[in-house]
């Protein structure tokens, strides 16, 4: 994984050096959270904007809170 340290700055390089290896050495793709995020309450209409946008790219997407 390719980290952007704009977003994933309070992991040190060494830290992101040891996730990268666990990575390697299980096969899984890991993501590294200052907080345990919190899913997000979503209105239905927002529900189906992301179901929309999930299936114009065809991706999955996760919604969670905003850390504050």
């Amino acid at each position: 994984m390719n980290w952007d340290f704009e977003y994933a700055n309070y992991v040190e390089k060494k830290g992101v050096h040891e996730i990268e290896k666990l990575e390697k050495e299980t096969g899984k793709l890991l993501l590294a959270y200052p907080t345990p995020p919190v899913p997000a309450e979503l209105s239905n209409e927002d529900k189906a904007k992301i179901e929309s946008l999930e299936k114009k790219l065809c991706v999955r997407l996760v919604a969670y809170e905003k850390h504050h």
